[in-house]
Formats: structure tokens, sequence, C-alpha cells
């Protein structure tokens, strides 16, 4: 299905494109390819004045903000480099960024999201990041139960699993919103809001 509309208050919702995260193997697009889409789209964003959210994963080192809960896949460690949790260098530096920093896999729960996005009057935003099948799925279940328009940039997001981020792409998100790649929604933006 192709794009129908970008609202007039539409955010970008960047998911988890900081060092640890972006260099991971990732299919069927790599680290490098959605951190320069995604940093394509948060130009254009930012060129309309149009918010730019910057949602990274991060914990404690002692693991007091772990989530709780038993699983029957082991969670990874907690311990990991310094810096793994700073956003990309291509996306970073813009001081009109919002940045939120989560510690479960959507961006809404537990932070203060939906709050930032309501006092910029924002109706829809438009997904990117990684990965396909937790966090960025997360946040657009989290975004649709919360009544916001969903966009996703299909090209703009990865996962270390193919067949997870096929499963989003193809049967999870076309319930949550409207997909498409970064070009149809540039192509969108540009129709819709003026520079």
């Amino acid at each position: 299905m192709a794009l129908t509309a970008l609202d007039p208050r539409t955010a970008l919702v960047v998911i988890d494109l900081q060092n640890g995260i972006a260099a991971m193997p990732v299919q069927p697009h790599s680290g490098a390819e959605v951190v320069a889409r995604t940093a394509e789209l948060a130009d254009a964003f930012r060129a309309r004045n149009l918010p730019v959210v910057l949602v990274r994963v991060s914990f404690a080192a002692d693991g007091a903000d772990a989530v709780p809960g038993r699983t029957e896949q082991q969670r990874g460690a907690r311990s990991h480099p310094e810096g793994w949790d700073v956003i990309v260098d291509e996306l970073s530096g813009h001081p009109g960024d919002t940045h939120v920093t989560k510690r479960n896999w959507g961006a809404f729960h537990g932070t203060g999201l939906d709050v930032q996005l309501r006092r910029l009057g924002v109706t829809q935003i438009v997904l990117t990041g990684i990965a396909t099948s937790i966090g960025v799925e997360s946040t657009a279940r989290a975004a649709y139960e919360h009544g916001y328009h969903v966009t996703l940039a299909t090209d703009a997001m990865s996962d270390a699993d193919i067949e997870a981020h096929r499963g989003s792409v193809e049967r999870i998100f076309p319930r949550l919103g409207e997909t498409g790649t970064t070009a149809e929604i540039l192509e969108l933006l540009a129709k819709t809001h003026a520079v």
C-alpha cells in the first residue's frame, strides 16, 4: 500500500541508532545503510522544523534498572563497552532534537515520550531503527495504541534475524500503520511540507 499522508505535525522517531547497536550485523540492510537513510530523513524533518526524536537504550552498570521477569531465552549481558549507548555521530549534535532514554524494548513505556510528543502537537510518527522486530515493532505497537498515525520506513530499519524483520514488515506493520521506503517518505514530505 502506498503512503497516503503525513500530518502537519509529524515526528521522526529513531530507535536505538547508537554505537553498540548500529555496529551489530543486521539484515536486510546494513547498520550503515540504516543510519544513512535515517540521517537523510532527519535532515529533511529538521529543514521543515518537524520534530526529530532520538531514542537510545541504556542500563545501569549494576543492572538495577533491568526489566524483571522470567524468560525462556537468556538475556544478554548487562556489561557493555564504554560509549555503546551513545547516539551515532551521523545523527547527533542537533540541539533541537528530543532525546529519550529507554530501559525496555519500546520507547513509550517508562519514558516521557508520549508527553513530549503531545506537547509538540505531534499526531503522526515516522519510525526507523534497529532492531525491526524488537525496538521498532514495540514502539510502533505502543504508538498505535496511543492513537498516533504510524509510518514505518522499511529500508531504514533492520534486524539480526531476517525472518523476524520480514514478519514485522509484512505481517505486523500493515496492521499498525503505513509502510514505505525512505525515498517515498521524502517525496511525500516534499509535497506536503514546504521548506
